[in-house]
């Protein structure tokens, strides 16, 4: 394979990717709107998205692999088809959570619209446009702003945490709602993983371009720091 068919085929892959990325986004989008107004025509959006989602998962990993196995890759090029692999997979995640969601709405189809005090829209919105960001981090292939979706992972899990203890409050008080807070604690837990795919890709972007592995370092100094201070 030449080089300039072998750019090529990266271009192609590429672009693929971010059809892929388009569908996740919007099927979140989706999802989170069906919870607000308890519309299952909307879930079978979601529903319909996802099976396209897993399609191009299988194509895009069939494409990286064929790429890799027909060139031998310079090292950016490299780590660009094994970003382009990890975050193919993260994408694919993303639209399980939007599935996961939309099913939860069509258990509460019956079920009375309940005024929760947790604002799920405003935590879609944050983990939606950390996918955004990270994905954007991609297409400009930006170490910096993949960077800074790093640090917006800490307010979804924030938020994650305090939809837990609100709700479980709710569940053991007021037990007419527990269903309702039941399927809202699935939710806030769908769209915690959405930022933690979001944080994934992010991390990836950063290898791609950087050659560094910037995963569980946070983690890492702080062991590090504790072990110092014994």
């Amino acid at each position: 394979m030449t080089r300039i068919r072998f750019q090529r085929s990266l271009d192609d892959l590429k672009e693929k990717l971010l059809v892929m990325a388009g569908l996740a986004e919007q099927a979140i989008q989706r999802a989170v709107e069906a919870y607000r107004v308890r519309d299952l025509s909307i879930c079978d959006l979601v529903s319909r998205s996802e099976l396209a989602i897993n399609r191009l998962e299988r194509e895009i990993d069939q494409a990286a692999l064929d790429l890799l196995a027909m060139e031998q890759p310079m090292a950016i090029d490299l780590r660009f088809i094994l970003a382009v692999i990890k975050i193919n997979a993260d994408l694919e995640r993303v639209g399980d959570a939007a599935k996961s969601i939309s099913d939860r709405v069509r258990t509460m189809e019956s079920m009375a619209i309940a005024d929760l005090p947790i604002d799920i829209p405003r935590m879609a919105a944050l983990a939606s446009n950390m996918v955004r960001r990270s994905l954007q981090s991609f297409i400009e292939a930006d170490p910096e702003m993949a960077q800074s979706v790093l640090s917006m992972d800490d307010a979804v899990d924030s938020m994650n945490r305090s939809a837990h203890i609100t709700l479980t409050h709710v569940m053991g008080t007021e037990s007419h709602l527990a269903p309702q807070a039941l399927n809202a604690l699935m939710v806030c837990r769908s769209l915690e993983r959405v930022a933690d795919h979001a944080t994934n890709i992010a991390e990836d972007v950063i290898f791609w371009v950087k050659g560094a592995d910037v995963r569980h370092k946070a983690s890492v100094e702080a062991t590090k720091a504790a072990t110092n201070s014994n």
